[in-house]
């Protein structure tokens, strides 16, 4: 599927990459290239410059990787040196910090599509998302909770228009438009925004000029169906625009809504994604290095914290086996104290990848490099006693009852309690959630940044929530991709990301309709 000349790619709103990464990867890179990548947080920009470096050095072969994985393994402070600082300044070129929306943002994107050349002339994407938190439920709750907040004043909800622009002026053969699922309810001036959307997207110069011009045809990926200019989105079931992710192989039920958008002078009808067998949360960090969680607010030692998880461990069992209810927490339990034993030994602290681990699926290829020595991102978060105890009991539950301990009733014993006024009201039903090993993950979110209580790990021996790699691999980012930033900055950055393994399956359809 190789060609001369890659097909550009411009990405909006870019995060970290996840939606850059997928398409970059169709083909080894001969099939896209990114020739714009815009994102205005400034950690996200790190991140996208160091890995517009990366697929720069590749595409020169192996020795010119050298440096980059000399900075990955630890042994250099910086990715790039004399030999490759070219390559450093052309990825910067790449991945701009850019706030679309202002006049000096839209000003330097309009300058360096116009130096690309980027025309209905000739083939070219244009993907991304605009920022979802004034259309996501979340968001919405909290907004309601602003006083005098007025949707229609919410900037938020009009940064499309930005997207709207590009597509408006530069004409891209096919775009992908991604958002979170609440985009379809959300509503300004009591009327539904996706649908204004839909009708904007398929008639872009109508939307901005009021006059007719060529327009696009709105397809699902999923079912075959298509919103074309002149309809009424009532005609269409807007919920056909879903994506679950778990249903393509991605180890997470993350349900998105996804636009293709073909320009109709394209005579081209799209494929739709093929199913996969379901990944799970075993499949993608199983074999990870164990680690132990960190203390907070005392001293951390492994001696500290072998003391403090046998402690909890044994005033656990001691209640439990009063219990004759909790007897399958009970035989858990007990099961984990030998493992406890080898905690303080400090080996469940080591990053190294364990060499003889090698890739033995499709979705461990994916992820594995066997040019890196240490896993990066994978450092754990400092968690309380009291919520080690509760790490702990609700991983061991959920072994034992295959399912993760939901309200005030199933955290009725010593201890276990947390500090919530309204805990037995329903509102923290949910508070503590395990990630099971026989399942997908449930949506990593930007919340994983604020505690790790929704995302507990699977085994209980490691006492604690999910690292950065953790959610990076449920969100299919390799192995080799490098976050930037403080460890909350990378937790934000993977929770907000399209994962770039379902991004490469759009890709592929994409290609499709332009190869024909």
């Amino acid at each position: 599927m190789s060609q001369n000349t890659p097909i550009p790619i411009v990405d909006l709103f870019a995060g970290p990459g996840g939606l850059g990464e997928g398409f970059s990867a169709v083909d080894e890179g001969n099939s896209f290239r990114i020739a714009v990548s815009a994102e205005k947080n400034a950690y996200a920009h790190q991140t996208l410059v160091l890995r517009a470096f990366y697929r720069i050095l590749k595409n020169q072969g192996s020795e010119a990787l050298q440096p980059y994985y000399r900075y990955c393994n630890g042994e250099s402070t910086s990715p790039w040196d004399d030999s490759t600082l070219d390559s450093w300044k052309e990825a910067q070129d790449e991945a701009r910090k850019i706030e679309l929306g202002t006049d000096d943002g839209n000003r330097e994107l309009n300058v360096i599509l116009e130096k690309s050349g980027l025309s209905a002339s000739k083939p070219w994407v244009l993907i991304g998302g605009p920022p979802c938190q004034a259309y996501s439920i979340v968001g919405r709750s909290r907004n309601r909770g602003i006083k005098n907040y007025r949707a229609e004043d919410d900037q938020r909800h009009f940064l499309y228009k930005e997207y709207l622009r590009i597509i408006q002026e530069y004409r891209p053969a096919v775009f992908v438009m991604e958002n979170v699922k609440g985009i379809l309810s959300a509503k300004v001036h009591d009327q539904h925004i996706f649908h204004t959307i839909l009708r904007d997207l398929s008639d872009p110069d109508f939307a901005v000029t009021k006059k007719h011009g060529t327009g696009y045809r709105i397809h699902s990926l999923v079912l075959p169906t298509v919103y074309e200019r002149g309809m009424s989105p009532d005609e269409i079931d807007v919920h056909d625009f879903i994506i679950k992710s778990e249903d393509f192989g991605i180890p997470q039920a993350r349900h998105r809504v996804i636009l293709l958008g073909i320009r109709e002078d394209v005579n081209t009808k799209p494929g739709l994604l093929e199913s996969a067998p379901e990944s799970t949360v075993h499949d993608a960090i199983f074999k990870l290095p164990p680690l132990r969680s960190r203390i907070s607010k005392d001293s951390d030692t492994n001696e500290k914290w072998s003391a403090l998880f046998r402690d909890h461990l044994q005033e656990l069992l001691q209640e439990s086996s009063q219990r004759p209810d909790l007897e399958e927490l009970t035989h858990k339990l007990r099961g984990i104290r030998p493992y406890a034993e080898k905690l303080g030994l400090g080996s469940l602290r080591e990053k190294r990848l364990t060499r003889d681990l090698q890739p033995t699926t499709e979705l461990e290829r994916w992820y594995y490099d066997d040019k890196l020595d240490v896993v990066l991102n994978h450092e754990t978060r400092s968690h309380m006693s009291s919520d080690l105890r509760r790490y702990l009991y609700a991983a061991t539950y959920a072994q034992a009852y295959e399912k993760s301990p939901k309200s005030h009733t199933a955290f009725d014993l010593r201890g276990l309690r947390p500090e919530h006024k309204n805990w037995e009201t329903g509102k923290f039903d949910d508070r503590f959630r395990v990630q099971r090993y026989e399942r997908p993950a449930t949506t990593v979110t930007s919340h994983i940044s604020k505690d790790g209580h929704y995302f507990i790990h699977p085994d209980p021996a490691q006492c604690r929530s999910l690292t950065v790699r953790e959610a990076a691999r449920l969100q299919t980012f390799p192995d080799n991709y490098f976050f930037q930033g403080t460890r909350t900055q990378q937790y934000h950055q993977v929770g907000n990301a399209v994962p770039p393994l379902l991004a490469q399956k759009i890709a592929h359809i994409v290609y499709n309709i332009l190869s024909h």
